[in-house]
């Protein structure tokens, strides 16, 4: 996250949180906080969904609740860093107070990082620090783990390595597929992402290096 020693934070307020959600896929984690906005005991609602691909039924998903979409292939830049930034900007255009990685498959650089760092957040399908990446439960099932889990953080520069917001422990059963491990925990994980968010939102929220502490 840019500048990690100062700091970051979310203050209470009337309104309800502004989030813009990120999608690579089908958007099952966005689908599960667009459920949970249309309580407006929540706290939050979805204001656009940005894409890095097009034909995605994450895109799909926004659309059919009426949310603003965007699309932003890094092929259609001169540059990574262009893409970054201008993933930066449109971002920026819709005024969200958390972005939400949800299911993204692009690494956010420097620009977009000293926009919303400190306020972009991710997960990852394993208990960080352990099996960063993309084959998190292969490698915990590999490594013969009893639990796993998955993690919510706050997205810096590096790979599944931000400040931890929750974690959820998701035990390792010894008749376990990649798939089925993975499929428990992607359960877990959309129960861990929606509780989280509402609390963050609701009683604020503050990242102070490697510590994220909710609430007053």
């Amino acid at each position: 996250m840019a500048e990690p020693s100062a700091g970051s934070s979310r203050e209470l307020s009337a309104a309800p949180a502004r989030l813009v959600v990120l999608v690579s896929g089908s958007g099952t984690n966005l689908q599960a906080l667009l459920d949970a906005c249309a309580d407006p005991a929540y706290g939050a609602e979805v204001v656009a969904v940005g894409a890095d691909r097009p034909g995605i039924e994450g895109l799909a998903r926004a659309e059919r609740a009426g949310i603003a979409t965007y699309v932003l292939p890094v092929k259609d830049f001169a540059s990574r860093e262009e893409w970054d930034a201008a993933l930066m900007e449109t971002t920026a255009g819709h005024a969200p107070d958390l972005v939400v990685s949800a299911g993204f498959m692009k690494l956010l650089g420097p620009s977009f990082l000293a926009r919303f760092g400190g306020r972009t957040i991710n997960t990852h399908p394993a208990l960080s620090p352990a099996f960063p990446g993309t084959r998190g439960p292969a490698d915990a099932l590999e490594y013969g783990v009893k639990v796993s889990g998955c993690t919510l953080f706050v997205v810096d520069e590096g790979v599944d390595t931000g400040a931890i917001v929750a974690q959820t422990a998701v035990p390792v059963e010894d008749d376990d597929t990649v798939e089925t491990l993975h499929e428990r925990i992607k359960v877990a994980e959309r129960a861990m992402l929606v509780d989280t968010v509402g609390r963050m939102v609701r009683e604020g929220f503050a990242v102070e290096g490697r510590r994220v502490r909710i609430g007053r």
